[in-house]
């Protein structure tokens, strides 16, 4: 037994299960055993009763949370654009900035500042594109890895419209890129992982997509990237790929739509229903970004009919489309704008609960981990304690009610301290 990753998290303990219920276990003990979690008690039991016991006092403590899409170039220019729609953001401020990694002293800066922000935040977990160039997303991948947390990271693939500065030469020296980024990090890391990502349809030539097919069965590897964000978008998909029936028709006849392989695609907002019942198929997760849909002016995402079809959905903050890297700000935006879409979409949609949104930042998203995001038996032990009584209440409250005001009121300046398969990093 490892005596550093088996302890007992004493404190007011919240977590969600596979049925989205949410679960609120006043003053108990949550079970950490070599960095796997044994379960949720009231009493120690005599198997752990040598174990220590790291007493949190009146705090909360729930599972980490997990960002499925971001992107850690962008960070440098959060809140930048916000007046602009997709297409014209990416040509003005995102594809200017990526070009700027080729300077690894520059990438070296800017990722250090969102890694710092990063373990600081809520956030344990996180699904991260990197850029098209192969040092600096190494560089970025070894600060990841000396935080602690644990995290997808993907070198960006992208053939055409990327600009004269943002764009590989062809789909055979991306490719080569591409191997050559994964047997340099091959084996060299514990917490940080490689993913497949094709930037999006618009950036990646059907033979790069061909490629990075070949490359996945080699290496089994997840895949990233974004799916129906924009109607402008959607619309030079279908004249890029006039095979395709839809947008996800187009990664799924390249073979990069889940199945075999897990996938992550970010907003899904202009999905039908052949497409929706496609992604439920093929296991294709939804990351969610609201605030990102509401700054660019992209939609609405049909969350609830994704959650009642049973599409796996978590949260991402899509820096910097999003200006905020934190997952309790989506958590809070994810409510909001499905109360918009109850309002101005679909009157049939009820909007999101606070136990749905709990669940898709916890093990909603977690899950494309494997078993991340509660406090059940066998999950990693991920955990966030967070003391809220710096946020002013006249009145005792609910422990639901505590965990409720701090998704909207809290940020870094709560938490107590976090860890990652049962070890603390911060």
């Amino acid at each position: 037994m490892d005596r550093k990753k088996s302890f007992l998290l004493k404190g007011h303990i919240c977590y969600s299960d596979e049925k989205k219920k949410l679960h609120i276990k006043p003053n108990s003990y949550a079970v950490c055993k070599d960095g796997v979690c044994q379960g949720v008690l009231e009493e120690i039991p005599q198997e752990f009763a040598a174990f220590e016991v790291k007493d949190m006092g009146d705090a909360l403590v729930i599972p980490g949370l997990t960002d499925l899409h971001a992107h850690a170039p962008q960070y440098a220019f959060r809140g930048l654009g916000m007046d602009l729609e997709l297409l014209e953001w990416l040509n003005t401020h995102t594809f200017p900035e990526e070009a700027r990694y080729t300077d690894l002293e520059y990438a070296k800066k800017a990722y250090g500042m969102y890694v710092e922000e990063l373990k600081k935040s809520a956030v344990t977990r996180a699904v991260i594109f990197a850029t098209l160039h192969v040092e600096a997303t190494e560089l970025l991948m070894d600060l990841l890895e000396e935080s602690g947390l644990e995290t997808y990271v993907g070198k960006v693939n992208m053939d055409r419209n990327g600009g004269r500065n943002l764009e590989e030469a062809s789909a055979q020296v991306s490719a080569a890129e591409t191997r050559r980024w994964l047997k340099e990090t091959q084996g060299k890391y514990r917490h940080t992982r490689p993913i497949l990502t094709p930037r999006f349809i618009p950036a990646c030539s059907d033979e790069l997509m061909s490629e990075l097919k070949d490359i996945q069965q080699e290496y089994h590897l997840p895949v990233q990237s974004h799916l129906s964000e924009n109607p402008q978008e959607i619309a030079w998909v279908k004249e890029l790929c006039p095979k395709a029936k839809s947008y996800s028709d187009a990664y799924f006849q390249a073979g990069l739509f889940g199945g075999n392989h897990p996938a992550v695609m970010a907003h899904c907002i202009w999905v039908d229903e052949e497409e929706i019942q496609l992604m439920k198929e093929q296991g294709v997760y939804v990351a969610h970004c609201p605030q990102s849909n509401a700054n660019l002016s992209s939609g609405i995402a049909p969350v609830r009919t994704f959650l009642e079809k049973g599409v796996q959905v978590g949260l991402g903050s899509d820096m910097a489309a999003g200006s905020s890297t934190s997952i309790l700000r989506a958590m809070a935006d994810a409510v909001q704008c499905s109360k918009l879409r109850w309002r101005l979409v679909d009157s049939e949609a009820k909007p999101l609960t606070f136990p749905e949104i709990f669940y898709m930042g916890t093990l909603g998203g977690g899950s494309f981990f494997g078993k991340v995001g509660s406090f059940l038996p066998g999950y990693a032990f991920d955990a966030l304690v967070f003391d809220d009584s710096s946020l002013p209440q006249p009145r005792k409250l609910e422990i639901s009610q505590r965990l409720e005001r701090f998704i909207y009121l809290g940020d870094d300046r709560n938490i107590m301290c976090k860890y990652v398969n049962g070890e603390r990093v911060c």
